[in-house]
């Protein structure tokens, strides 16, 4: 596996998300204090420079999403933001009085405002910018802009991360209409169909540093009421963004102008499913009407803008199961 050699580039990211989650984790086993509040959001804006991606880290990382490594000749994958932004994103959630070790990838709006060059150090601002708590859960939304000196809004990332949560105050928890599973049109079409490994979270996480163990371990999956590991948000979304450069944008990934998703489902692996489109909306699901795992959309280059996804309201917290199977699957 061409990953393994990427992982002593990820010491950043392990420590980030073992500092997020340890307090966490000794307050689950009653050896620490719980968080304490009030929490002020907007928080404050963190800035960190980072070094150049390695050429070798970047090439592997499409590579493995599925893309063509030649589309970046000099660049990094935008997409591949979390593997350096995380460590800064992770500080702007310290001290929240909620059960982190819990917590899931909601969704992502990505906006393309220039080009990440691969031998130029990288600047990373990130901030946390609201948390919407409703009783029952509560959606942190980070927003994270980096790039070169020259450009230091290249890429500007809102990011929704979903937390259990319990009212502090005493009022009862909001009640929510119970909405539909998200699916996948029955008219959409098909744009790539993929066969994931039970390893593809693993290397994933060697690409990235997001070694989380619900990614790569059949048990801690399990454990966690998904039935088995479950692939990262963002390697979904990667992989999506890559079946559109190929499909619709004739490899120029320059051509997309934002990327609005929604991780909708647990993908558990190991899986077979693909990439839909209408229109300009997309879908990773399993087949025409059945459940979607991701629900996206996107503005190409020079396309007028349009409303973004409202994720604090529409994200319902990611479910196992995989739903309607075809009838070549096999259970893993």
């Amino acid at each position: 596996m061409a990953s393994v050699r990427h992982i002593w580039h990820q010491t950043g990211v392990v420590a980030a998300l073992a500092e997020t989650a340890m307090p966490a984790l000794l307050w689950r086993l009653g050896l620490g204090a719980a968080p304490l509040g009030p929490f002020v959001a907007p928080g404050p804006e963190i800035v960190t420079v980072v070094p150049p991606r390695p050429a070798a880290l970047s090439r592997d990382y499409v590579r493995h999403v599925g893309g063509d490594s030649r589309s970046y000749d000099g660049l990094v994958p935008p997409h591949l933001f979390p593997q350096w932004t995380m460590p800064t994103l992770a500080r702007t959630l310290r001290g929240l009085p909620f059960p982190m070790l819990e917590a899931v990838n909601g969704g992502c709006r990505l906006e393309l405002n220039g080009t990440l060059p691969a031998g130029a150090p990288l600047e990373v601002r990130a901030r946390l910018e609201s948390v919407e708590d409703d009783g029952r859960r509560a959606v942190l939304r980070q927003r994270v802009a980096t790039g070169p000196a020259a450009c230091p809004n290249a890429l500007v990332a809102e990011v929704f991360v979903v937390v259990p949560s319990g009212r502090r105050d005493g009022a009862p928890p909001a009640t929510r209409a119970r909405k539909e599973p998200a699916r996948v049109p029955a008219g959409a079409r098909e744009l790539a169909y993929w066969s994931l490994g039970g390893d593809a979270g693993l290397g994933f996480a060697m690409l990235t540093g997001d070694f989380n163990p619900v990614h790569w371990s059949r048990r801690y999956g399990r454990a966690f009421g998904h039935g088995g590991a479950i692939l990262h948000g963002f390697s979904t979304m990667a992989r999506a963004i890559e079946g559109l450069h190929r499909a619709v944008f004739a490899g120029a990934p320059d051509r997309l102008r934002v990327v609005d998703v929604r991780f909708t489902r647990a993908l558990r692996l190991p899986a077979r499913v693909g990439l839909y489109l209408d229109e300009t909306r997309f879908f990773v699901g399993d087949a025409p009407g059945g459940p979607a795992y991701l629900v996206g959309s996107f503005i190409a280059a020079g396309a007028p803008a349009a409303a973004p996804l409202v994720f604090a309201r529409a994200l319902p917290v990611a479910r196992s199961g995989r739903g309607p199977r075809r009838a070549e699957e096999t259970r893993p």
